[in-house]
């Protein structure tokens, strides 16, 4: 059996090699999200969701925040930071809170 170079890209395939919608075998599925990075704890980002509702009783909108808890893959470690603008794509659940993996950085 050959044991295959490390090339650049073959190193990058291994340091992502199962929780990476790009390089690993995690498949991304089901709806997708923006938002703002607020925290960042070892490979999770915790974004904030703003969205706006209507209630129809009172007739006007009001503004709710949600939390949604994301997993960063390795390849994507050192560009995501604190206030950064991020979409998050739903995957199989990794943990008990992560059920979302970050996709990219929005410019």
């Amino acid at each position: 059996m050959e044991i295959p170079k490390r090339t650049r890209k073959n190193k990058e395939k291994i340091e992502c090699e199962d929780r990476c919608p790009f390089h690993g075998n995690l498949s991304v599925r089901g709806r997708k999200f923006e938002g703002i990075v607020k925290k960042i704890v070892g490979q999770r980002a915790v974004l904030e969701l703003k969205r706006m509702i209507y209630y129809p009783k009172y007739e006007r909108f009001a503004r709710l925040k949600s939390k949604l808890h994301a997993h960063i893959p390795k390849c994507l470690g050192g560009k995501i930071k604190i206030g950064d603008h991020v979409e998050v794509g739903e995957c199989r659940p990794l943990s008990k809170i992560i059920h979302f993996v970050v996709i990219g950085e929005i410019k």
